[in-house]
């Protein structure tokens, strides 16, 4: 069996998606289209039998588009109220369309501190845990509104890394405005080759980040990489893929060569705490 066809086994998914995908590019507003096919998506991989976790961006987006910010928030005060206008808004807005498909969300907010600290981080687990017994799907989110320059993890790639870690999922799927890795900057080399499949993230290809130039996301290629990184070591496969079109999540699923594949390997030497540490 190849390593795609091996993704059509998978139980335990953590799909993460930036801001980008899930705005209007010249508002800023949230495509309510877009919205609607993603959660559709993960319904019907609730209804498979998976377990799945969304680690949604977008809290400053949204908010920043409800208090009519024209630009993007620079100083902390005005994200983080940004944060708390848009997280509520999101998760209502989530609520509302995980019922229609006969399924329930739940809110997971979390700061550095959550993973640093071994009492925090174990509760956390437990609480994903019982959430996915339920069959609820959590939907996370660093908490901006309360985060500080100290105790912020910076981008939602590396948070969905150390959730899959943390919940001992075997797959991450990684959806921003990047289709997966080059061997260059696509936008800036047309000689740029795409590369399908990578089983070792050596020093080489860890060169390769670069900033994804979003107006409204954290996280570019550097972060998606640190985050292959993270997921592989604890055995999750990761695919970064276009969140252009969130139809891909089924037919990533289903073994189709879409985005660069990250291969899993289970290493024993790997323990969440050293992670963190090295990471945060």
């Amino acid at each position: 069996m190849n390593s795609r066809e091996r993704l059509k086994q998978k139980r335990r998914v953590i799909v993460k998606i930036g801001s980008s995908c899930i705005t209007h590019e010249k508002t800023g507003a949230l495509n309510l289209t877009k919205l609607e096919i993603l959660v559709r998506e993960l319904c019907d991989l609730k209804n498979r039998g998976m377990d799945v976790i969304l680690v949604s961006s977008g809290a400053i987006a949204v908010g920043r588009q409800v208090v009519g910010f024209h630009h993007r928030p620079k100083n902390v005060a005005e994200k983080q109220a940004c944060a708390a206008i848009g997280q509520a808004q999101l998760m209502m807005i989530y609520q509302k369309l995980f019922s229609e498909y006969g399924h329930q969300a739940a809110q997971v907010l979390m700061t550095k501190n959550t993973m640093m600290d071994h009492l925090s981080r174990l509760n956390a687990s437990n609480t994903f845990e019982e959430l996915l017994v339920l069959g609820a799907v959590p939907i996370v989110n660093e908490n901006d509104t309360v985060s500080t320059y100290e105790i912020q993890f910076g981008d939602n790639d590396t948070l969905s890394a150390l959730v899959a870690a943390l919940v001992g999922a075997d797959m991450l799927i990684l959806l921003s405005d990047i289709e997966g890795l080059y061997t260059d900057d696509p936008r800036e080399n047309p000689e740029a080759q795409f590369i399908d499949t990578v089983d070792e993230l050596d020093d080489r290809l860890m060169g390769m980040g670069k900033g994804s130039g979003s107006d409204v996301g954290t996280g570019g290629m550097a972060t998606k990489l640190s985050a292959a990184q993270i997921a592989t070591a604890s055995g999750a496969d990761m695919v970064i893929a276009s969140g252009a079109d969130f139809h891909v999540i089924h037919r990533i699923l289903d073994g189709e060569r879409i985005g660069t594949l990250f291969t899993g390997k289970q290493n024993e030497e790997f323990h969440l705490i050293d992670i963190l540490a090295d990471e945060l």
